[in-house]
């Protein structure tokens, strides 16, 4: 199976740092955070990747056109101009680059690589988040139900630390607990290629009308993960990422 991530939003709650860079190459221990979601999907045995760009895309293009130089020893032949590789670190990956518009929406981007997809159900997910994710027990479980779409149902940290009062007496407190139990859409999607039949144009938002009608009409299942998951949609995200990395503490390092 392939894998489709969308990499092509502006990060306008990260604005300090995607001014000069796309979201998905905002770094977590010197490798960008869409690295590390492409290394789960590895782990898991997929290592085809359709990558939906958009918003400073290029910054994108050059990272993985210079990757394996990046990561090898090399002998460079000035006068002829060749270049010859010794040893390389870089991962056996098949990646597509495509550029899918600067305002596009989700959804929009989705329809965009229909033709890199082809008739085979796909892992989808956003270049922005992480997770310990069973990809291979996500993707029996969209297969068991047969249904057309299946995303990742997740309950979302804390932001804040919770206290026990008694009055003005503090009896517990505890660092970020878990939110109220409410379940989000952690991304993280399995989808059959007719899903695209339900996107319009590139104003569509995927969350919202293809979403909508999928529940409607039988065709969206959920699959319930409850170890680790985290977005990176502010900088107390990414440093709280960074911290869980410098301290060889990734639940996400699945590889």
């Amino acid at each position: 199976m392939k894998a489709v991530i969308l990499a092509g939003g502006l990060g306008t709650r990260l604005s300090e740092e995607t001014v000069v860079r796309p979201k998905p190459m905002l770094e977590i221990g010197g490798r960008p955070i869409l690295w590390h979601i492409m290394q789960i999907y590895a782990a898991h045995g997929v290592t085809e990747f359709v990558i939906c760009l958009g918003y400073k895309g290029y910054v994108i293009k050059e990272f993985f056109l210079n990757y394996r130089l990046h990561l090898s020893d090399v002998t460079l032949d000035l006068g002829r101009g060749d270049v010859q590789f010794h040893r390389s670190a870089a991962e056996d990956w098949k990646v597509s680059l495509i550029e899918t518009g600067d305002a596009t929406m989700t959804g929009g981007r989705l329809k965009r690589v229909r033709d890199y997809l082809g008739d085979d159900d796909f892992f989808m997910t956003y270049g922005d988040g992480v997770a310990d994710i069973d990809l291979t027990a996500l993707r029996h479980f969209h297969q068991a139900h047969g249904r057309l779409a299946t995303l990742t149902a997740v309950v979302p940290p804390g932001r804040f630390g919770a206290l026990d009062l008694d009055g003005s007496a503090v009896r517990s407190f505890r660092e970020k607990p878990a939110g109220d139990g409410a379940t989000i859409n952690g991304g993280f999607f399995v989808l059959s290629p007719r899903v695209l039949d339900y996107i319009e144009d590139d104003a569509t938002v995927w969350e919202n009308a293809p979403l909508e009608r999928l529940a409607r009409e039988g065709q969206l299942h959920a699959y319930h993960h409850a170890g680790f998951w985290q977005a990176m949609d502010t900088l107390r995200d990414k440093k709280h990422l960074e911290e869980l990395w410098a301290k060889g503490n990734a639940p996400w390092k699945v590889w």
